[in-house]
């Protein structure tokens, strides 16, 4: 098994298997959300050949935060904030229109929805805010 050391959000290093490493490249060279049976499709050619492959990859690359899954699709994106492996709190904006999807970086909107909880006597477990727009490219 090949393992390649990345960093990651806590400065520790992390081994990714091989097929981990290559589910979280496609995922980074993606330009929209994918889902496992894509991915399982074109990863083929790299030796993927199992549903519980991909799935496998995904869930350990979502517990070290460098992947997440957008719940509504049933899709999954790789991470560009640098703060998710330390939260599993995450936020998205998904066009309606072309599906475009942009993780949230608003440390506001967290606290808010933290305080929420708070004054609902609750306590916020986790969440995965989705959130439907036409992007700016669609509105024109």
């Amino acid at each position: 098994m090949n393992n390649s050391p990345l960093t990651n959000k806590n400065n520790q290093k992390e081994h990714l298997t091989k097929n981990q490493e290559i589910v979280l490249n496609l995922l980074e060279k993606s330009n929209e959300p994918l889902k496992a049976y894509s991915i399982l499709f074109n990863l083929s050619e790299h030796g993927v050949k199992a549903p519980l492959q991909v799935y496998r990859a995904l869930d350990k690359l979502i517990e070290l935060g460098k992947v997440h899954k957008i719940e509504s699709k049933n899709a999954f994106v790789a991470c560009i904030n640098s703060n998710c492996s330390l939260n599993s709190n995450t936020g998205f904006t998904i066009c309606q229109q072309c599906d475009e999807v942009s993780e949230i970086h608003d440390n506001k909107i967290f606290k808010n929805l933290n305080d929420l909880a708070i004054q609902e006597s609750s306590k916020l477990n986790r969440y995965n805010l989705e959130l439907y727009i036409t992007c700016k490219k669609c509105l024109k």
